[in-house]
């Protein structure tokens, strides 16, 4: 996990739709940045969908949530088409968003390590900077704990 104070990486990956998204495009915006594993699967389901239902008060707050996975776009598209998610699903088939924030690690799966995306979320603030970080986040109640930090 990266360093609370620590200029967040520069990235540029492709959305559900195949737009693409910069970090550098929200300055002036603080940013929610949800690293997740995998689209359709029920952690990841509850994270988003709470997301998205608390979307309008991370608008009015002027906040941006971005989630990120390695899933391909049009898995993203499927996932936003069937929950109605109202934010970006960035989409890092390469990893190289998910390295440079460190959420890429060894983890235990019904006993056998295997490496995989540990669910990360991280607070970025008007300026690029990391301001908080939380890995091994509790999925359903991710969202919520972010709104209340904003």
């Amino acid at each position: 996990m990266l360093a609370i104070g620590t200029i967040a990486p520069e990235f540029e990956l492709l959305d559900q739709n195949g737009q693409a998204h910069r970090l550098s495009d929200y300055r002036g915006r603080r940013v929610i940045l949800y690293f997740y594993p995998k689209d359709m699967t029920s952690g990841c389901t509850k994270q988003a969908c709470a997301f998205g239902e608390l979307y309008p008060q991370f608008r009015e707050k002027g906040a941006v949530v971005l989630g990120v996975s390695k899933d391909s776009v049009a898995s993203h598209k499927r996932f936003e088409e069937k929950y109605g998610l109202p934010f970006p699903l960035l989409s890092d088939p390469e990893r190289n968003v998910i390295q440079a924030y460190d959420v890429w690690k060894e983890k235990m799966n019904y006993g056998k390590v295997t490496m995989g995306v540990v669910r990360t979320t991280y607070l970025i603030d008007e300026n690029g900077i990391i301001v908080r970080a939380f890995d091994k986040v509790k999925a359903a109640d991710n969202p919520a704990q972010m709104l209340a930090l904003i």
